[in-house]
C-alpha cells in the first residue's frame, strides 16, 4: 500500500492550486452541486485523507480525466481516486455495485486460475478464425453483457463481437479468438483491487503470448487501456501492441468498400479511448468514408467530452442519469437521428437511460461504431438503429 505522501506525489494533487476548474468541467459536479473534486483533494492534502475511504464521494468519480484534461496544474485526480480507492478496498470498504453485483462475480470467477473457460460458443460458420497468429481479438466482455443487458435495452452486445470478426476478415485479417480469455482487469484496477487486476492481467498476457500474438485488437477502449498501458505498466513489458478496432479500420480503408448508410450521424467519445489513449480523428475518418453518412459533431467533443455517466458497475444513481439524459439531449439537439459510440459499455448506459420515462422522450438512437461500419460494408450486422 503506497503512503498518503507518495499517493499525493504520483497524481499532482500537492500542485493543486485550487482554482475550481476541476469542479467547473466535472459533469458530477454539475450535476449534483454538493460533489467538488476539489473538496476531496483538500482532505487529501491538508487532513490527512483519513476519512476518504469511508467518504462515499471516493464511489462517485467517473475516473473519465475530463478535469485532468482543463487542470492548469496537470493535477491527475482519477489517478488519486483509484489509489484511495485500493486503500478502502483492503479495509474492506468498497461502492455499491449495480446490476444486483453481476459482473463483480463475473469478474471473481474469471480471477481464478484453475477456471477453464469456454469463451467462443458465440463464433458462427461465416467467420475466419485462428488458433494461433499474429493478430489476437480480445473479446471482452461481450459475452457476459449478452444475458444481462441485451433484452432488456433492446440490442445484441455479442453482435459486436461477431461483426468485428467479419470486419477483420473483410481486411483480411484472421484473427485468435481465445477460448481461455479472461476478463482485462480494467473495472477491477480503477476500484482499487490490486491484486485482482494482476492476477487477470498475468492470465491473459500468458494465453496471448501462448497464441503467438504481436498484435491485439479490441473494440473495447477499457480493454485496449488495460491491455496496453495498465498492463505494460504494472506488469512489465508485454512484448504485443495494442489497438481498437476504429484504429484498425482507419488504416485498411483502401481494402474496404461500402454500400453505403443513410444516416446523420453524431459521435460519442468514450473517455477511455479519447482522453486516456488520445484515439479521437480514426472514428470519425471511417464514418466520414462511408457514403451516405452525415457527421454532426456535438457541443462538446474530444478532450472536452462528456462520458456516459458511470464506471466500473458501481454507484450508478439520479445523478448518472442525469449526466447520461444531457448527453443524449446534446446528440439530438445536433439534429443527427443516431448517436455512434466505440465503447459497448456507453451504449449499455445511455440506452439504460433511455428505458426511463424521462429518457424515452430523447429522439436519438444508439449504436455502436463496429455494427455502422459492418452494416455499410454489407456484412450481417445488427440494425444498428433499431432499439428506438
Amino acid at each position: 500500500m503506497s503512503t498518503k505522501k507518495e499517493q499525493l506525489k504520483k497524481s499532482r494533487a500537492n500542485w493543486c492550486l485550487e482554482c475550481g476548474k476541476c469542479t467547473a468541467v466535472r459533469p458530477i459536479s454539475q450535476a449534483n452541486g454538493t460533489y467538488s473534486p476539489r473538496r476531496l483533494l483538500a482532505e487529501g492534502l491538508f487532513y490527512g485523507g483519513e476519512d476518504l475511504v469511508s467518504d462515499s464521494s471516493l464511489w462517485s468519480c467517473l475516473t473519465c480525466q475530463l478535469c485532468s484534461a482543463r487542470c492548469p496544474a496537470d493535477v491527475k485526480y482519477s489517478n488519486y481516486m483509484r489509489d484511495v480507492r485500493e486503500d478502502a478496498y483492503k479495509l474492506g470498504i468498497g461502492g455499491q455495485p449495480t446490476h444486483s453485483g453481476a459482473m463483480q462475480a463475473v469478474w471473481d470467477i474469471q480471477a481464478s486460475p484453475t477456471l477453464l473457460p469456454n469463451r467462443t460458443e458465440w463464433l458462427e460458420p461465416d467467420m475466419k478464425v485462428q488458433n494461433k497468429g499474429d493478430f489476437v481479438y480480445f473479446v471482452g466482455c461481450l459475452p457476459f453483457y449478452e444475458p444481462l443487458f441485451g433484452k432488456d435495452f433492446d440490442f445484441s452486445p455479442l453482435s459486436i463481437a461477431r461483426d468485428t470478426v467479419r470486419i477483420l476478415n473483410r481486411i483480411g485479417i484472421e484473427p485468435v479468438v481465445m477460448d481461455t480469455e479472461r476478463c482485462c482487469g480494467h473495472d477491477v484496477y480503477w476500484l482499487g483491487q490490486q491484486d485482482k487486476f494482476e492476477t487477470l492481467a498475468r492470465l491473459n498476457i500468458e494465453q496471448i503470448k501462448a497464441s503467438g500474438g504481436k498484435t491485439v485488437i479490441t473494440a473495447c477502449p477499457e480493454c485496449a487501456l488495460a491491455l496496453d498501458h495498465l498492463y505494460n505498466k504494472h506488469i512489465g513489458p508485454t512484448g504485443f501492441q495494442v489497438k481498437h478496432i476504429a484504429e484498425v479500420v482507419a488504416d485498411n480503408l483502401d481494402k474496404l468498400s461500402f454500400n453505403g448508410y443513410q444516416s446523420e450521424v453524431t459521435y460519442q467519445d468514450p473517455c477511455r479511448l479519447g482522453r486516456f489513449l488520445g484515439v479521437y480523428d480514426q472514428p470519425r475518418k471511417v464514418l466520414e468514408a462511408i457514403p451516405g453518412v452525415t457527421l454532426r459533431e456535438m457541443q462538446r467533443i474530444k478532450a472536452g467530452a462528456i462520458c456516459c455517466g458511470t464506471t466500473n458497475w458501481t454507484h450508478c444513481d439520479a445523478t448518472s442519469k442525469q449526466i447520461q439524459k444531457r448527453r443524449l439531449t446534446e446528440a439530438r439537439d445536433t439534429g443527427a437521428d443516431t448517436m455512434v459510440t466505440a465503447c459497448p459499455k456507453c451504449q449499455i448506459h445511455f440506452r439504460c437511460a433511455r428505458c426511463s420515462p424521462e429518457g424515452s422522450t430523447i429522439d436519438i438512437k444508439v449504436t455502436d461504431f463496429v455494427n455502422v461500419v459492418a452494416q455499410a460494408l454489407g456484412l450481417s450486422g445488427a440494425d444498428c438503429r433499431a432499439g428506438e
